[in-house]
């Protein structure tokens, strides 16, 4: 079971909910995240449960970043909008470098949500469940 986060701005809501009705049977083993109003958009249009955080805008990137950062997020589909200013970019690009540091995948359109959903059914994350298993705990 992984760890799987839902983030999409406002103009592309509408494309991560139908991708997400798409790939519904594959999401559901899985432990999953969202920004508020995406969050609320999909479990509207599926029968997933999601575990909700904040509005992107209002700290809902920088939660899901404290799991990245935490090394406890496995997969990000963040369907970016590249043709409108974000006020919060900051923090977008906080949660991108997170993402990299940690070599946590991530998605910013379509094309490779889809490359990663597709990976993900042919169980080519099992990868991510190793890093859980060996990762540093506190020692007693």
């Amino acid at each position: 079971m992984l760890n799987i986060a839902f983030i999409a701005h406002d103009r592309k809501k509408e494309e991560i909910v139908n991708f997400v009705i798409a790939y519904e049977n594959v999401f559901v083993p899985h432990r999953l995240y969202s920004t508020g109003t995406t969050g609320t958009r999909i479990m509207e249009q599926t029968g997933l449960s999601i575990h909700r955080f904040m509005s992107g805008p209002l700290g809902g990137d920088q939660q899901i970043g404290a799991l990245v950062a935490q090394n406890e997020m496995d997969l990000i589909i963040f369907l970016r909008d590249p043709l409108m200013a974000q006020p919060h970019e900051p923090d977008i690009i906080a949660l991108l470098r997170l993402c990299d540091v940690q070599g946590i995948p991530v998605a910013t359109n379509v094309a490779t949500a889809e490359l990663l959903v597709k990976a993900l059914e042919r169980g080519d994350f099992a990868w991510r469940e190793l890093v859980h298993k060996y990762k540093p705990g506190i020692e007693e």
